[in-house]
């Protein structure tokens, strides 16, 4: 006999890409950036087609097609895409694009942080920025929408976080979260409609999303695991109440029948009487009075652990919740660094405390140097920043027919052009900050080599554009990024404390830093701060290379484990083609 429930089920998509950038082209500010490209060929399969891209980044954007077909016929989703992810499609795959647009448009589409960051390891300056320029960017995408979600990459939040948020719009936020990050404080929380500051929050169903995610439940399985969540007591007094899981875009394609599994999973959970509707369709809802409340629901406060992820490393877990270790290399509630294991080889996690450490000091200096440059022009620096996001996603903006124009952005440097170079300097900053290097547990990457590229581009492009004594503190930064491999002494790294004890050993460090690639013996930092340098540094400046093999400036690097699955022209490390 068929039942209804008064359960109700949302999903939610998160979709990134970092781009497989090798070196950004030289340009004065005025156009949005042009790059070269990793060449490494790499296919994988749909429903029995070969998708294939000139590097990962391509493959995957050529597969949102067969998303968006999938994807368009379902309700009840959520989706967001970091820009500068939606900046390619736009570029890469305009028929892609335009159907990813109208599935936007049809669900709720979800605004998030561009260009990927761990929002609280940056500097509030940077985190006011990104949080402005993230409802901007979105604005033609949720319209006039009362409640619209948002979603922190890798879930990472903190409350100060979560108030610059808050801060940068005058809708009313649902943020989108793990069950592992949220602390219930009575059982009728659960799949409620719950208040975080001045805003709303959900935590995803983790087991179930993984069991998707990872296919270690066949469809019935996901079926009954998603009616297994009944509650009873809400059911009893006709209360609607709300399962919420979530997984990566990209979790559609981890197997050929992946598209099709969640098709079916979502057309049981109908056959089944549980309607589908959005998180933030649901709280609007509740809000409203179309959906009754438990007394004091909406009213709920739930607490939310700061630092907490919706994909950390939950073995390492003391409290069972998640925090940011990932991220850091250390488990933050002891300081202690640990080690992972990839592909039978254990990894020391140290090379993330460094590379932690140094971006959040290479970020302090571009903006400093950015701002400092800015005050010859007496410009209001934070409204410029926000507006650069006109010029560096223009064809986004032009697409919707919105503002771009020169007069728009430089009113607040009071028509400086020469502003232009140093927003174009602090959104190559910006961009140098995906998170996802520190998400892989080896550091000899394509996106570790994509963040030190644009990073060093960066830090060049200010040595030129200060001919005083100013020049020295870029270079001693750039030296850095060369350098990588002595911060273990520079920084005193073996004396932080270890999970196992052999972690911040010399012998662990070198080891993680070890290059996977047959034609370099540079670590992938210096790998990348070389390929730029040996290119971009000129005159005086060209002996802070001339120690260096220029010939092991290559920007082939070893394989991220999780994109194995791909069928990779080269197998044995991501290559670069020149």
């Amino acid at each position: 006999m068929f039942t209804k429930y008064f359960m109700k089920y949302a999903h939610h998509f998160h979709a990134y890409q970092p781009g497989d950038i090798v070196y950004v082209k030289d340009g004065d500010g005025s156009k949005p950036i042009e790059y070269e490209e990793r060449r490494s060929s790499v296919a994988i399969k749909i429903r029995g087609e070969e998708v294939r891209g000139e590097n990962w980044t391509r493959a995957m954007l050529y597969s949102y097609e067969h998303i968006a077909d999938t994807l368009s016929r379902m309700k009840g989703i959520s989706i967001d895409i970091e820009p500068f992810t939606v900046l390619m499609l736009l570029r890469y795959h305009r028929k892609a694009f335009e159907e990813t647009v109208s599935l936007l448009e049809k669900f709720d589409a979800v605004p998030t942080t561009p260009f990927h960051p761990i929002v609280p390891h940056l500097d509030e300056f940077e985190q006011r920025i990104l949080a402005r320029v993230s409802f901007d960017f979105y604005a033609p995408l949720t319209g006039n929408k009362p409640v619209v979600g948002y979603w922190l990459p890798e879930a990472v939040i903190t409350r100060g976080s979560a108030e610059i948020v808050e801060s940068s719009t005058d809708k009313r936020l649902v943020f989108l979260l793990d069950e592992r990050q949220l602390l219930y404080d009575f059982p009728q929380a659960k799949y409620s409609c719950n208040r975080y500051s001045n805003s709303f929050v959900f935590g995803r169903e983790w087991g179930l999303s993984d069991a998707f995610a990872f296919n270690t439940l066949d469809v019935p399985g996901l079926i009954e695991g998603t009616l297994g969540r009944r509650d009873d007591y809400k059911e009893s007094l006709g209360v609607p109440y709300l399962v919420f899981t979530a997984s990566d875009l990209e979790s559609l394609l981890g197997n050929p029948a992946q598209l099709d599994r969640f098709t079916a999973w979502m057309e049981g959970l109908e056959g089944n009487g549980v309607e589908r509707v959005s998180a933030m369709e649901f709280v609007k809802k509740k809000l409203t009075g179309e959906f009754k409340r438990l007394d004091g629901e909406c009213e709920f406060e739930m607490g939310v652990k700061d630092y907490s992820a919706w994909s950390d490393y939950f073995d390492l877990s003391l409290d069972g919740k998640t925090s940011d270790s990932r991220w850091l290399g250390y488990r933050r509630v002891d300081g202690k660094v640990f080690a992972r294991e990839v592909e039978g080889r254990r990894i020391s996690q140290l090379w993330k405390v460094a590379f932690t450490r140094l971006f959040e000091e290479l970020n302090r200096i571009v903006r400093l140097g950015v701002l400092e440059g800015l005050k010859d022009f007496n410009v209001n620096a934070e409204e410029f920043l926000v507006r650069y996001a006109r010029i560096f996603f223009k064809d986004y903006y032009d697409y919707f027919g919105i503002e771009t124009s020169m007069d728009y952005v430089l009113e607040p440097a009071n028509g400086e052009k020469k502003a232009l170079k140093l927003g174009r300097i602090y959104y190559l900053m910006l961009l140098a900050n995906h998170s996802c290097p520190r998400f892989w547990e080896n550091l000899d990457t394509r996106v570790a080599f994509g963040n030190v590229s644009v990073m060093a581009k960066a830090l060049i492009e200010l040595m030129n554009y200060f001919n005083d004594e100013k020049r020295n503190i870029f270079v001693e930064a750039y030296l850095k990024l060369l350098n990588f491999g002595r911060l273990y002494h520079l920084w005193n790294l073996g004396s932080l404390p270890a999970l196992e004890g052999w972690e911040t050993s010399e012998k662990a460090w070198n080891s993680a830093l070890k290059p996977e690639v047959p034609n370099s013996g540079y670590n992938v930092v210096t790998r990348a701060a070389l390929y730029v340098g040996k290119r971009d540094v000129k005159g005086e400046l060209k002996a802070l290379i001339g120690p260096y093999n220029l010939e092991w400036a290559v920007a082939d690097t070893g394989h991220i484990p999780g994109e194995r699955h791909g069928h990779w022209e080269n197998q044995e490390w991501c290559e670069h083609r020149d």
